[in-house]
């Protein structure tokens, strides 16, 4: 009988194999680790572009009504504050108190104080048509104070948008009665 020569086997061994895949985890590890900052910077201009769309739209609602509850938008009828015309609402600089809103509900808003204290979160983010719109915008926040500046003259609007991650975009505008 003859003998078999043995060739050689090619292979891992187990011992390798498993050091192996953990030198592939831990390198996994350290790529994936390193560009979750990088994933979370990419999604913040894309919210602060929607912030801005939304900020500017409703500063656009806000200054498309009237300057106050008492004022005219008739022509050559006298304007809140003026000779002759009735006296300007006072708006409080606290919002723990909103009595002084005459609507009850964003779609019935006729003047810029009615707009003071707003605060919209998940599905109060409407346009003005009160078409919902927290399916683009969802968990964004916006606060509205409106501040006298000018007695019957003007009055300043601030919006803030608040971003899911929590960052604040201010708008602010101002509405003068004339």
């Amino acid at each position: 009988m003859a003998v078999k020569e043995l060739k050689p086997q090619h292979g891992f061994t187990l011992i390798e194999i498993i050091a192996g895949i953990v030198v592939v985890g831990i390198i996994t590890l350290v790529v994936t680790a390193g560009m979750g900052p990088l994933f979370k910077q990419s999604v913040n201009p894309w919210q602060q572009v929607r912030a801005a769309e939304l900020g500017q739209s409703l500063i656009n609602e806000i200054l498309s009504r009237r300057f106050d509850e008492n004022g005219s938008s008739a022509v050559g009828e006298a304007r809140c504050g003026e000779t002759g015309g009735p006296s300007c609402t006072t708006i409080p600089n606290d919002c723990s108190n909103t009595s002084y809103r005459e609507e009850a509900s964003r779609e019935n808003f006729d003047d810029v104080d009615d707009y003071h204290c707003l605060e919209l979160s998940g599905n109060q983010v409407a346009d003005t048509l009160a078409n919902d719109l927290t399916d683009d915008y969802r968990q964004f926040r916006l606060q509205v104070r409106v501040a006298v500046e000018q007695p019957d003259r003007l009055k300043r609007i601030e919006v803030t948008v608040i971003t899911p991650q929590g960052q604040n975009i201010d708008f602010s505008a101002f509405r003068g009665n004339w």
